[in-house]
């Protein structure tokens, strides 16, 4: 297993190195993504905050996002990603919002995905999102995978924006 200080770096060096910020949603993966990013010396150059929104009321309290507001939306989907990501962007007012919804296990969740499922999205100069599915039920070790996957992603976005 890497250390959080290596899950963080590159993406810590390129938005240090670009004097961009960056704000994160994140559920299943409980603040490990966070945790990666403040790892690295000098964070305070880039990470402006984060929520780890695992229930309803948090997310109605961090993000202000009512899915009421949208409807056909619901959690552990890209579309919410997406929103988790613009509302964590546009209330820390970074120049990039991270978000990760999922299952990370033994179980799925109510919305009928299996553990090990998980979406992330990226907010800013560039969008992207994606799903991941490992097929395992194994919490811990998914959680480990969706923090890789999802700064694998934030890392990708960096480098599309040039």
């Amino acid at each position: 297993m890497r250390s959080l200080t290596s899950l963080g770096e590159t993406v810590g060096a390129l938005l240090k190195e670009r004097g961009e910020t960056v704000a994160v949603s994140e559920s299943s993966t409980g603040g490990l993504v966070s945790a990666a990013l403040l790892a690295v010396p000098g964070a305070s150059a880039y990470f402006m905050g984060a929520g780890v929104i695992y229930t309803h009321p948090a997310r109605k309290a961090l993000l202000g996002v009512r899915l009421v507001d949208h409807p056909g939306v619901r959690s552990s989907s890209e579309p919410y990603a997406v929103l988790a990501a613009e509302a964590i962007r546009t209330k820390l007012d970074t120049t990039w919002g991270l978000a990760e919804t999922g299952a990370a296990g033994p179980t799925g969740n109510r919305y009928g995905d299996a553990a090990g499922h998980t979406c992330v999205a990226v907010a800013g100069p560039v969008q992207r999102r994606f799903t991941l599915e490992t097929g395992s039920s194994d919490r811990e070790a998914n959680m480990w995978r969706f923090v890789e996957a999802t700064l694998a992603e934030l890392e990708a976005a960096l480098r599309a924006a040039g």
